[in-house]
């Protein structure tokens, strides 16, 4: 049986599990306030709708987005902001947009080392996107007719992707990541967007060596401090306030498992602390609301409920007539962004289950 067989065959059994688990999540697992009434509020709907649209019209013909920073990364975070809106991603109005925007990133990536290009931040969110469309978008319809011999599968690209990642990491005296994947030095913000592709890869059922996981933990540890601030890189920057970090840290130490450090509550405790305010860092406001969202969500339900209203309230307000949003990397990223931290909404993502 070839790759493109197995997959159809692993699909058709995925996809009806998938949409089981998913009713049963929504029936038992959430809590009486997120599941009753109207779990979606309508001016979230709406907004998010209106950003979609915009990232539907500002699609290249070769399925990436070009305004601002252009690769496999950003056009990762398009795809999640789809898979995460709850239409169906192989018959829904979007699935000629997410199938265009993974087959432009397997085309992207290297074919021997499995690197996407650009940075190791683009290799990091094109692998957590891979990760999160894995099972669920059929891989008989990703290519075209004619198109489809010797192209990879997603799953293919992923396991491709996850193996590059690892080599990259064994080169790193750190055990963590920087953005070329031969350096070998690290920072928390480049190794907070590998990790995580990594443990989605892992959560979505491909192979990822607990001892990667572990040394990279190993790396986020040493990198925060007892008050709860996390360094950027080694002395760079030192323990000041960027919630962006001390939000990545949060998120690695839940999705990996670790709660019980004591790193964990230091972070989490400093983000419910700074539940308004508080700097963004280097990053910018869009980046930090990313990882914001996850973090409290991942963390503290009502801290999460109480900074989600906020969020809410503040994007309304800069939301595009467009549908975009503005920010430090351009509209398309900056909308995939500001649509990511507003996804915990709806929970559709794999990476976004508590």
């Amino acid at each position: 049986m070839n790759s493109l067989m197995l997959n159809s065959a692993r699909f058709l059994v995925t996809f009806p599990l998938l949409l089981i688990v998913m009713a049963c999540s929504a029936a038992n697992a959430q809590l009486p306030e997120i599941r009753s009434g109207d779990a979606v509020p309508r001016d979230v709907r709406e907004m998010y709708d209106r950003g979609l649209q915009y990232l539907m019209n500002s699609q290249s013909e070769n399925g990436d987005w070009s305004d601002g920073q252009q690769g496999a990364g950003t056009t990762g975070m398009a795809v999640m902001c789809f898979l995460a809106s709850g239409e169906d991603p192989n018959f829904g109005p979007y699935a000629g947009v997410i199938r265009r925007a993974i087959r432009s990133m397997i085309r992207s990536q290297d074919g021997d080392t499995g690197y996407f290009g650009n940075s190791m931040y683009h290799h990091g969110f094109a692998m957590l996107a891979l990760a999160e469309a894995y099972g669920t978008v059929d891989d008989r319809n990703l290519w075209p007719a004619g198109e489809e011999k010797g192209q990879r599968s997603i799953g293919e690209a992923l396991e491709l992707a996850v193996r590059g990642a690892i080599t990259s990491q064994e080169h790193n005296s750190l055990g963590a990541w920087r953005y070329s994947p031969s350096g070998n030095d690290a920072d928390t913000s480049v190794a907070g967007a590998v990790l995580v592709g990594l443990l989605a890869a892992r959560n979505a059922g491909i192979e990822v060596p607990d001892k990667a996981i572990d040394r990279a933990i190993s790396y986020f540890v040493k990198m925060t401090a007892p008050s709860g601030q996390v360094a950027y890189s080694g002395g760079i920057g030192g323990f000041d306030e960027s919630l962006a970090r001390i939000s990545i840290a949060t998120l690695v130490y839940a999705v990996a498992r670790r709660k019980d450090l004591p790193q964990y509550k230091q972070t989490l405790d400093y983000l419910k602390d700074k539940l308004s305010g508080g700097s963004a860092g280097h990053g910018g406001v869009e980046y930090q609301r990313y990882y914001q969202a996850q973090a409290f969500f991942q963390g503290d339900l009502e801290s999460w409920q109480k900074w989600n209203k906020n969020l809410v309230r503040e994007l309304k307000a800069v939301q595009g007539s467009d549908g975009s949003f503005q920010g430090s990397y351009g509209k398309s990223v900056s909308t995939s962004l500001s649509l990511l931290a507003l996804a915990l909404n709806y929970r559709f993502l794999p990476i976004y289950e508590r």
